[in-house]
């Protein structure tokens, strides 16, 4: 069975995949900004097999590369590329604005920047996974370790690259609360940066060669695809359980 009917069994919830092989699940018109439109038409609905499968194998937009947690629309309503964008997080309940950075970056420096990004942090650190392997894409359990020293989580990390990489149902945020600052490794594989001050972060990011752009637009502002594997939900057991998180929450923020 190809990615494509993995694609389509899984939204419609009539199959689980096999052991080993991807299986993927289309979120349209995810963004920050405005609810998910549900109702609009997706790009692959009239497409054959073959085109989807061929289109959901491009990992190379120009110089851009992806990793395979994720996938554009077939009609590119938004092509992949690096840059970043800074963007405010308004934060209702303490009613205050926070701002942000945005970051998208090529997949073969996406890893090696996550662990620079940490280091403005300090050495001691919060962090946070979210999994949503039961639902690819949607909401899903968060489980939380408080204060970890910051080399330690690197090296578990390193450990766990391939996983924190290409699933498509894994997020990561690492905080200090002290500060406050936070990093997240969202399950589209974009960066971003919550804080007040964010200068750090963004010499880090000049040091990648990412520039800034303000009229960027990131995957999850058009329609697209996330993929995982089987194993990979059970590698997310193995990363909590190397944490030392004993069990998941229902609620994180």
């Amino acid at each position: 069975m190809g990615f494509f009917q993995h694609f389509f069994d899984k939204f419609s919830g009539q199959e689980q995949p096999s052991e080993g092989e991807p299986y993927a699940v289309g979120i349209p018109y995810e963004s920050t900004d405005s609810p998910v439109e549900n109702d609009m038409p997706s790009s692959f609905e009239l497409l054959d097999e073959e085109t989807v499968d061929s289109h959901l194998r491009i990992a190379r937009y120009s110089d851009f590369y992806l990793t395979d947690a994720v996938r554009p629309s077939y009609d590119l309503q938004v092509i992949p590329r690096e840059a970043y964008r800074h963007d405010t997080f308004r934060d209702e309940k303490a009613g205050c604005k926070i701002p942000v950075l945005m970051i998208s970056a090529s997949s073969e420096k996406l890893f090696d920047l996550f662990l620079d990004l940490l280091n403005p942090l300090g050495d001691h650190v919060d962090v946070v996974l979210e999994t949503s392997h039961a639902g690819c894409g949607g909401a899903g359990e968060t489980a939380k370790r408080e204060h970890i020293d910051l080399p330690v989580l690197k090296s578990i990390f390193c450990e766990y690259e391939q996983t924190l990489m290409h699933d498509g149902c894994l997020g990561i945020a690492v905080l200090n609360p002290a500060i406050p600052l936070e990093v997240q490794f969202d399950e589209h594989k974009l960066l971003i940066v919550y804080g007040q001050s964010l200068e750090p972060f963004e010499h880090i990011l000049q040091q990648y060669g990412i520039e800034s752009d303000q009229q960027v637009q990131f995957i999850t502002e058009g329609e697209h695809v996330h993929a995982s594997q089987e194993e990979y939900a059970d590698r997310f057991e193995l990363l909590r359980n190397h944490l030392g998180i004993e069990q998941s929450l229902d609620i994180y923020r």
